[in-house]
């Protein structure tokens, strides 16, 4: 697989301006990016011993954003070809041909280019240098090595995804310590039950494009399995935070709930491991991270007023 050269897949058809527009934002998989900057914003409140500015929120989000998005369409620009062979994947603007992989590299450079630039300007070195560092481990770690090569390769990759707590946590203070540490482990334990759930679904689309993800290469036991142990990891580490990062009652209370649910839906997987099942578990495991997240910025909240 190569950066450059042509589709296997690219038709003749002429591509109007909104439809080229429509497949920019694609690349940068908004939903995605939506996700991960849920983690950024309560952070940034819990981080602050008052409330944090509007501007600073919107630089940071901004910033963010523009990594986020950059380190997506790198990975299309890589994964085209396997994108090709999958039916969830296969009407992504690569594969259509929206766009030639050269312009999508330079739109995806450009997008990292930005956001390092605003970080660094507006808000802090510290926070331009782990945006864009996550994007570095995103496509080189994971997408070139690891996505083909390991079934730990979501295990891995997924602390990428978790950077933005970090981001959002050294814009407010400029620095690190052990609550956004903690916060990190909170998303780097939540996407493989996340993501292995999708999978589950999506196993022959991974076995087509010879992708080792783990419900494609091994049994649906050894797979709940670990579904189940990075569930409960989560769920302690999210009790843990209460006091490491000073939250109240109410973080507490939505953490113990919420990590009930999740482990309720892990070992129901595990007696029904079918597709619509892994498919609950997966809707769940966005609610979850939301909620949970957002709980961290209201407990905070309060103790701001």
């Amino acid at each position: 697989m190569h950066w450059g050269g042509g589709l296997t897949r690219s038709p003749a058809a002429s591509w109007t301006l909104p439809e080229r527009v429509k497949g920019y934002v694609a690349l940068t998989k908004p939903r995605i990016v939506e996700l991960l900057l849920v983690t950024t914003v309560p952070t940034m409140f819990v981080a602050s011993s008052h409330m944090p500015s509007a501007r600073l929120v919107l630089l940071t989000l901004t910033g963010g954003s523009l990594a986020a998005g950059g380190a997506n369409a790198l990975n299309m620009v890589y994964d085209r070809d396997i994108d090709a062979k999958m039916e969830r994947t296969k009407r992504r603007p690569l594969v259509t041909g929206v766009m030639t992989p050269t312009a999508a590299t330079v739109f995806a450079l450009s997008l990292e280019v930005a956001a390092f630039a605003i970080l660094w300007r507006t808000v802090n070195l510290l926070s331009a240098t782990l945006a864009v560092s996550a994007t570095a481990f995103y496509v080189g770690v994971y997408t070139v090595w690891l996505k083909r090569s390991s079934s730990q390769n979501i295990v891995i990759g997924g602390a990428a995804g978790a950077v933005p707590a970090l981001v959002g946590w050294s814009a407010v203070t400029g620095r690190l310590s052990w609550a956004p540490l903690c916060m990190f482990g909170l998303v780097f334990l939540w996407t493989p039950p996340h993501f292995w759930a999708l999978a589950v679904r999506y196993r022959d689309d991974y076995t087509r494009a010879d992708v080792p993800m783990l419900p494609s290469v091994v049994g649906m036991r050894s797979v709940t399995h670990q579904i189940l142990l990075y569930t409960l990891a989560l769920f302690a580490l999210s009790l843990l935070l209460a006091p490491v990062a000073h939250l109240g009652p109410l973080y507490l209370c939505v953490a113990i709930l919420l990590g009930i649910g999740f482990v309720g839906q892990a070992l129901a997987l595990r007696r029904d491991p079918s597709a619509r099942r892994a498919m609950k578990l997966f809707a769940y495991s966005i609610t979850y991270l939301g909620t949970l997240f957002v709980s961290m910025g209201v407990d905070a909240l309060i103790r701001h007023s």
